[in-house]
């Protein structure tokens, strides 16, 4: 950043855990002014304010003429009414993954932040872990990946399910690690400890014969994040948490070689910010931005609509199975 750069003037829009998160960061990073934070709970919004030395306020209109720059983390549902408002009046966003609920929001946001020509960065973190950077530059043809993210219950996000909370990481890295969209979708999953689909299992199949699988839990007793994926003469394992990525390779007299790459480890979140900041600053396209977040959306609910039908196949057995228990029953 140049020195003589006036800092840019920041509100963070939402005031629970991820957004003290974010708090955290911006009252920390170079280049930033953290001025205010927004949220309904006014006790919240006040106690944030207090703790970074920040205004606190109820209503994203207060906002108006006062940033530059902000980052909506607020519940899912929400992300479109808050956002286009805050595009709309010339302010440029971080929006937390994933974009939105459903398309239709989604493309009212990239459609709010090209018309005002405003900065539109969604909230996909793995983007920036610098062991998803390390294994991006090794991906030659990538045949096969099993990969798995699991964490312990938690409260959070239950406003959607765990494909929308967890398993849409993993999404964004493996179309954007592929290049292409998936032409065939197969999954499998449940719901355990909330009203959503709590576990997931998918099964994707790109053209060119690429195929992936995909589990994701948030009712597991451990937490992991975890990538192994196969390409010619090559198996590569990545571990988001560790920030570390092995390469072992079938050499020409099939022997295996071993190879660590070089990894820098860095808070992806902070990462993360500091490129939203470049990009507000430089007008440049962020990494993670409109088009790439509304394909992982897309892919996201078409795994939905698919485990919808798989628990309707499972509805039916159970009937089936029900109703002939019933009638082999003794009078």
């Amino acid at each position: 950043m140049n020195q003589t750069s006036k800092p840019i003037r920041m509100a963070v829009v939402g005031a629970g855990g991820f957004g003290k998160n974010h708090l955290r960061v911006i009252h920390e990073i170079n280049g930033a002014e953290l001025v205010a934070v927004v949220d309904t709970d006014a006790a919240k919004a006040a106690e944030a304010g207090k703790q970074y030395g920040c205004e606190a306020y109820t209503s994203t209109a207060e906002l108006t003429g006062k940033v530059d720059a902000a980052i909506v983390a607020v519940p899912t549902v929400a992300h479109a009414d808050v956002g286009c408002p805050l595009l709309e009046a010339g302010i440029d966003l971080l929006v937390e993954k994933p974009i939105a609920s459903d398309l239709h929001s989604a493309q009212r946001l990239a459609q709010a932040a090209a018309a005002g020509g405003r900065i539109l960065q969604i909230g996909h973190l793995e983007r920036f872990n610098p062991a998803v950077q390390a294994l991006a530059t090794i991906i030659t043809m990538p045949l096969f990946f099993e990969i798995h993210r699991m964490s312990v219950f938690s409260p959070r996000s239950l406003d959607v399910d765990v494909v929308l909370d967890l398993m849409i990481h993993d999404i964004d890295i493996l179309l954007a690690l592929v290049g292409k969209m998936p032409d065939d979708i197969r999954a499998a999953g449940v719901a355990i400890l909330s009203q959503k689909v709590d576990i997931a299992n998918v099964r994707l199949a790109f053209p060119g014969g690429c195929v992936a699988n995909l589990t994701a839990s948030r009712v597991s007793t451990e937490r992991v994040r975890k990538i192994r994926l196969f390409q010619p003469n090559q198996y590569i394992s990545l571990d988001y948490q560790r920030q570390d990525v092995a390469a072992f390779t079938v050499g020409a007299d099939r022997q295996i070689g071993y190879q660590p790459l070089p990894v820098v480890k860095q808070e992806p979140l902070q990462l993360e910010i500091a490129a939203f900041l470049e990009s507000v600053r430089n007008r440049t396209a962020p990494l993670a931005g409109a088009v790439e977040a509304i394909r992982a959306l897309e892919v996201s609910l078409s795994i939905l609509a698919k485990i919808e039908e798989h628990l309707a196949v499972v509805a039916e057995s159970i009937r089936k199975s029900s109703a002939t228990s019933d009638s082999s029953a003794p009078s």
